[in-house]
């Protein structure tokens, strides 16, 4: 999903990848990683098969956390992963502003008004959760607020990298009315929130070319890798389980993920 016009709104380093790299030649998957997205309801039928499971991961301590949809999709896509998230202790909101058809007039304007609804009521910071676009909104929304955001997990999300190395850029222009090339713009969304920050992706992703989904290493910003297709990533228990993880540190006490025991054969980290 290309890069958005917001309001002004790792430790892990993939390798072979320079600190600050040049990803001018980045290309979109190819057509075998574009026909494996096909793989997404085995996805949905493993986390079903698991739930008993996962709903003995940690218990939350009850702070809201905001969710987001990917490009074209709606609330009903992230449904499974807030049930998820609600049976754990959390409280979950979706974005509630039907299909995610890209930044178009007042979108922005009312996930930062969602925002500060949310922490007024709770009281407490918000935790955001995007799925491919919608991680670009939390980022942005993270970077303009970040005095209300306790943390940020994205699914799939492009922030760095051109726009167009991923199968989706003539879509989000033709819905958005948004130009997917803006290099001022590109620049900024590249930039890491200045709160914990973990980008959960994978290299057989086929819709978004990994490498855009790679956070450069810093202090509070981390990546996960997992086995997973694009459209599937909000529904795979292996990333789900990661992402419940990472909300289930306590407040101001965030550490890079480190998979214990049998888990480090499900991630790269």
């Amino acid at each position: 999903m290309p890069a958005t016009r917001s309001p002004r709104f790792a430790r892990w380093q993939p390798k072979n990848v320079p600190a600050n790299p040049d990803w001018s030649d980045l290309r979109a998957p190819n057509a075998w990683l574009l026909m494996l997205e096909g793989r997404a309801p085995w996805e949905y039928a493993a986390l079903l098969a698991t739930m008993p499971w996962m709903k003995k991961l940690p218990q939350g301590d009850g702070h809201p956390v905001l969710v987001f949809p990917g490009l074209g999709a709606h609330d009903v896509t992230t449904a499974p992963l807030r049930a998820l998230l609600d049976s754990l202790g959390y409280s979950t909101q979706p974005w509630g502003q039907g299909f995610n058809f890209g930044p178009r007039a007042g979108v922005l304007e009312q996930c930062k008004a969602d925002l500060l609804d949310l922490h007024r009521r709770h009281g407490r910071k918000v935790s955001l959760i995007g799925w491919s676009l919608g991680g670009i909104y939390a980022r942005e929304l993270a970077k303009e607020c970040p005095d209300l955001v306790r943390c940020v997990v994205t699914l799939g999300t492009p922030f760095t990298g051109h726009p167009r190395a991923t199968n989706a850029w003539r879509f989000f222009e033709m819905v958005s009315g948004h130009s997917s090339s803006d290099p001022e713009l590109i620049e900024a969304i590249r930039q890491a929130p200045p709160v914990p920050t973990t980008s959960i992706f994978s290299k057989s992703d086929g819709v978004v070319a990994w490498r855009c989904s790679v956070n450069e290493p810093s202090p509070l910003s981390e990546n996960i890798e997992v086995q997973a297709s694009h459209i599937g990533l909000g529904v795979n228990p292996i990333a789900l389980y990661a992402l419940a993880d990472r909300l289930a540190q306590p407040e101001g006490q965030w550490t890079p993920f480190e998979p214990k025991g049998a888990r480090r054969w499900f991630y790269k980290t």
